[in-house]
């Protein structure tokens, strides 16, 4: 008796069951082409910010390469110690890559996804 009352159920509602799965459906289609969207322009804003800190590092080196020669009076002495001061700063970077860079962007990606869900639980 129970699965007739069930089966009458859905029978009786097919057509609400169908649009509540459709828009389910709909929902999580642009859940995903949000985070699709939000991590493309994260994407593309690193690329340009990248490029941009390549482009202030390579003329600060020149910069100090042509000052560092000028106190010198050695081209090859100038831009060997700007070469050396690079070199250094690489190996800094590279010891401290997890308190600079790893764990920041751990804890920021955490904090943002925790922010998102929150959003989304009030919107329901």
């Amino acid at each position: 008796m129970g699965s007739e009352s069930f089966g009458s159920f859905l029978k009786e509602n097919k057509d609400i069951l169908k649009n509540y799965v459709d828009v389910r459906l709909r929902i999580f289609r642009l859940q995903g082409i949000k985070i699709a969207s939000k991590s493309v322009g994260y994407l593309i804003f690193a690329l340009v910010a990248m490029f941009l800190v390549f482009l202030i590092f390579l003329f600060a080196g020149l910069v100090l390469g042509f000052y560092l020669s000028a106190l010198c009076k050695s081209n090859a002495i100038g831009f060997g110690i700007t070469t050396l001061i690079w070199i250094l700063v690489f190996l800094l970077i590279v010891a401290l890559r997890n308190k600079l860079f790893i764990n920041p962007i751990i804890k920021a990606i955490i904090k943002n996804t925790n922010e998102e869900e929150l959003e989304e639980e009030d919107e329901y």
